[in-house]
């Protein structure tokens, strides 16, 4: 496809043109591709949310640019206010950000977290006994520790050990200064190379009534952030770019995912207690947001979570034909509202042809801009580390925005990934596409809370002493 980079550059000028002199489609007024990224997308980790990666973020760190961040986010929809045991990790289980730097669709560099649970008492019902000021006081009854490996080429090197986690945040009182506690638990490993641990504000926005009908079917349903008060787990690392490309192609693009893998047999018995052996499982994998969770039919979840990205032939087709089946979502939007199913060479009687748009989003990256040269075709989030941060003119919309170290070149915090997704899956990259696809979005354009300007950048997460935390009231 050594057109695309044109097209592309074309489309997103385009875009980036009708939006600016604005149109007759109003943002929020459009049924959007989506739910919460990759929330209880499939039916086996929506039973296990301690393995259900919700989001991975990548981009070049804007406060010290040689140096790439990477972000991934677990259990969905945590409740501040959720004790007695509130939320942690899952120990025994292999919590791994995968690196392709050489376009093969196999991970040359794998981080792995690994934790394990810690009791100051077990005869106490409470997460804490008294006020948190440290994470190493005694009245944070509860605690977990990690240990950080990175493997390569066969090699493993122990980066980070007995790293302290930030615990779930009880409430004012049982913890006045979170923030101290959030910033004790960021680690530094080799010359410049930081990890950090712990619960957090969930940074993904959207309007989750989708399942409503799309949007209540007549576009009444958008405009909220409903996963606003709610937070996530989350573990972070930055490291040089260098780090991360050594030993690829050369083209600074590196391809990530991540996965969580269980051992094979759990064991339940009759005093309480379980035991987990045999071989390591892979049960969670996300790379681009929303891929398992809209593109990937019912089905096909659980196999898609177990399965590899160089094995992704086998949905390559569901990709390249996106909008044939009258249950993919571009012919429901059709159906619903009425847009146009896109389709690249416009010939409804050759079917319904994808390749020249959703295929170098999702599958390859983009030629031109986060494309290696030697691509495999797979589902990964794909970063072009050379590419700098963006200091002005910034856009939430990333690349079809004329912001290139946006998503989906890598992605970061603050991408409107929900308005970006429905853009190009109604087809802004294609000539001729729908003119009402230009300005889609669900009329929620920024997180509920701020993030911050350093390493790990999320937001704080929402206390447990806030009797009211899901409102759209943005929080600083």
């Amino acid at each position: 496809m050594p057109s695309f980079g044109k097209r592309f550059r074309r489309a997103a000028v385009a875009l980036a043109a009708t939006a600016a002199v604005g149109t007759a489609v109003v943002t929020g007024l459009g049924p959007v591709p989506g739910s919460a990224s990759s929330h209880r997308e499939a039916p086996l980790v929506a039973a296990d949310p301690q393995v259900d990666g919700t989001d991975l973020y990548a981009f070049v760190s804007p406060d010290k640019p040689s140096t790439t961040t990477i972000i991934s986010n677990w259990i969905p929809f945590e409740e501040p206010a959720g004790g007695p045991n509130f939320y942690s990790f899952a120990p025994g289980v292999h919590y791994d950000i995968n690196i392709d730097n050489n376009g093969d669709a196999l991970p040359d560099i794998v981080y792995r977290w690994g934790f394990k649970n810690h009791y100051v008492t077990t005869d106490t019902f409470l997460y804490n006994t008294g006020v948190v000021n440290h994470l190493t006081d005694p009245t944070l009854n509860f605690y977990q520790t990690y240990c950080l490996t990175r493997i390569a080429h066969g090699k493993s090197t122990r980066l980070v050990r007995n790293a302290r986690v930030a615990p779930s945040d009880v409430g004012a009182a049982s913890m006045p200064d979170y923030a101290t506690l959030s910033n004790e638990a960021i680690h530094s490993f080799g010359a410049t190379g930081k990890t950090w641990a712990g619960q957090a504000d969930d940074p993904f926005f959207l309007d989750l009534r989708v399942f409503d009908l799309l949007y209540g079917a007549n576009f009444s349903e958008t405009g909220h952030d409903t996963l606003s008060g709610f937070n996530v787990n989350s573990f972070a690392i930055q490291v040089p770019n260098s780090d991360l490309t050594h030993g690829g192609d050369g083209s600074g693009v590196v391809g990530i995912w991540t996965t969580a893998a269980r051992r094979s047999v759990r064991t339940q018995y009759s005093d309480g207690h379980q035991a987990f052996s045999g071989k390591f499982v892979q049960v969670s994998r996300l790379g681009m947001p929303l891929v398992n969770e809209v593109v990937i039919p019912l089905g096909s979840k659980d196999l898609f979570n177990a399965s590899l990205p160089k094995d992704d032939a086998q949905f390559a087709p569901k990709v390249q034909t996106w909008g044939q089946d009258p249950n993919d979502l571009p012919a429901l939007i059709n159906a619903f509202y009425g847009i146009q199913i896109p389709d690249c060479d416009n010939d409804p009687n050759n079917g319904i042809d994808r390749t020249c748009d959703l295929v170098p989003v999702f599958l390859t990256g983009i030629p031109g801009l986060n494309q290696p040269p030697r691509v495999r075709a797979s589902e990964m989030l794909r970063l072009n580390t050379t590419i700098p941060p963006c200091t002005s003119a910034c856009s939430t919309l990333g690349v079809i925005g004329g912001d290139n170290a946006g998503f989906p070149n890598g992605r970061r915090l603050s991408d409107d990934i929900i308005d970006v997704s429905l853009r190009v899956t109604e087809g802004v990259l294609i000539p001729g596409h729908d003119p009402n696809a230009d300005t889609l979005g669900d009329g929620v354009d920024a997180n509920d809370a701020s993030f911050v300007s350093s390493f790990p950048y999320l937001a704080l997460p929402h206390s447990g002493s806030d009797a009211n935390p899901h409102t759209s009231v943005h929080r600083q």
